[in-house]
C-alpha cells in the first residue's frame, strides 16, 4: 500500500492552549485548568467497576477509589464536565484552525484515526454507560509533539508528530487511542481533581471551583495549582488494561502495546528512572502488558479485522 502524503496543515512546534496528554514516557503534564476556569467543570459520577460479564473477568483487577475520593466525586453530575470538556475541545479546534494546524476532514492521517476510533467505540459502553450517549470527536492538530489525549466525554485529539516520529502501524495507534478513552471511561482526571482539591478546601470552596456557584477569585487560584496534575501510575496501569481490551475486540493485535513502548522509550532514553516518577517505566509497562496478553489474545482471535490498513505519515 502507498504511504499516505506528509500533513497538508502546518506543524508549529507549539500550541500553548492545547493541553499534554500522558503518553507517559515524556511525563507530560494534563492540564484541566482551563476546563476549571474557563469553562466551570464539573465531577462526574464515576463507574467505580465495570460490571458487564462480557468483560470476561477484567473488571476484577481494576482499582476501586476510597469512600473519601467517592464521595468527592459525586458532588456534581457527569453531564457538567462533559459539556465544560466539549466547550474546551472546540475552543482548541478553532485556535488550532486559526493557526492552520487543525486538519481537514480530507487529511489521510485523520481519516485513519477517525477509521480505527469507529472500530474501538463500540466497545466502550461496558467500561462506562455514559459513554454510549457521548458525542465522540477525533481531531488531528499540527503539532510536532509525541502526544494524544481524551477528553471526557469522548474528545479524541492526536498531535501530528506522534504519528510521524513513530512511524505508528494501526495497530499501534489502536493502543494509544485505547489508553487514552480508557482515562475518560475510567474518569480518571476527575478523581485526581478530587483527591488534590477536596482535602484542602470546604464545601463551599469546593462548589466555587467546581462552577457550582460563582467561579471568581477561588477559582482562578486553584486553577494554577492544577497546572502540576498528572495520573498517577495506578491509573496508568488501569488504562493500559482497559487499552488492550478496546484494541483487542475492534480488531487490532493488543501484542502491539510491546511494540509501542519500545518506540516509545527509544525516543525517551534520558527518562528518570520509576522510583523518581509517578508513572510506570516502560520497561515495567511492556512486562505488565505482556502478562495481560493471553487474557486479550482470545479476544484479538475472535474479533472482526479492520477491511483496511493504513500506512504511517512519510516521516
Amino acid at each position: 500500500m502507498p504511504r499516505m502524503n506528509k500533513p497538508t496543515f502546518s506543524s508549529p512546534t507549539s500550541m500553548p492552549h492545547l493541553p499534554s496528554g500522558c503518553m507517559c514516557t515524556l511525563y507530560s503534564r494534563r492540564l484541566f485548568t482551563g476546563l476549571l476556569v474557563g469553562g466551570g467543570a464539573a465531577l462526574a459520577s464515576l463507574p467505580l467497576h465495570a460490571q458487564d460479564a462480557s468483560l470476561g473477568g477484567l473488571q476484577g483487577e481494576l482499582r476501586r477509589p476510597s469512600s473519601t475520593t467517592r464521595a468527592l466525586m459525586k458532588l456534581v453530575p457527569a453531564d457538567q464536565l462533559e459539556a465544560a470538556a466539549g466547550q474546551q475541545y472546540l475552543q482548541m479546534q478553532r485556535e488550532a484552525q486559526s493557526k492552520n494546524a487543525l486538519a481537514p476532514a480530507d487529511h489521510p492521517q485523520l481519516q485513519r484515526l477517525r477509521a480505527i476510533a469507529e472500530r474501538i467505540i463500540p466497545h466502550t459502553k461496558p467500561w462506562n454507560p455514559r459513554a454510549a450517549a457521548w458525542r465522540w470527536e477525533v481531531s488531528l492538530f499540527g503539532v510536532d509533539q509525541v502526544n494524544a489525549f481524551c477528553m471526557p466525554g469522548g474528545k479524541i485529539a492526536f498531535y501530528s508528530g506522534i504519528l510521524s516520529k513513530l512511524q505508528l502501524n494501526d495497530d499501534e495507534v489502536a493502543m494509544i487511542m485505547g489508553h487514552e478513552a480508557a482515562h475518560a471511561l475510567r474518569e480518571h482526571a476527575r478523581e485526581r481533581i478530587a483527591k488534590s482539591q477536596g482535602t484542602n478546601l470546604g464545601a463551599q470552596g469546593l462548589s466555587a471551583i467546581l462552577g457550582l456557584g460563582g467561579l471568581g477569585q477561588a477559582a482562578l487560584s486553584a486553577g494554577s495549582q492544577l497546572l502540576s496534575l498528572r495520573f498517577g501510575r495506578e491509573d496508568e496501569t488501569e488504562a493500559d488494561l482497559v487499552g488492550l481490551d478496546l484494541a483487542a475486540r475492534s480488531g487490532y493485535d493488543p501484542a502491539a502495546g510491546v511494540t509501542l513502548w519500545q518506540k516509545m522509550m527509544g525516543g525517551n532514553r534520558n527518562a528518570p528512572p520509576e522510583w523518581m516518577s509517578t508513572h510506570p517505566a516502560g520497561d515495567t509497562r511492556i512486562r505488565d502488558i505482556q502478562s495481560k496478553l493471553p487474557r486479550v489474545q482470545p479476544l484479538y482471535a475472535k474479533a472482526a479485522k479492520p477491511p483496511r490498513r493504513f500506512a504511517p505519515p512519510v516521516a
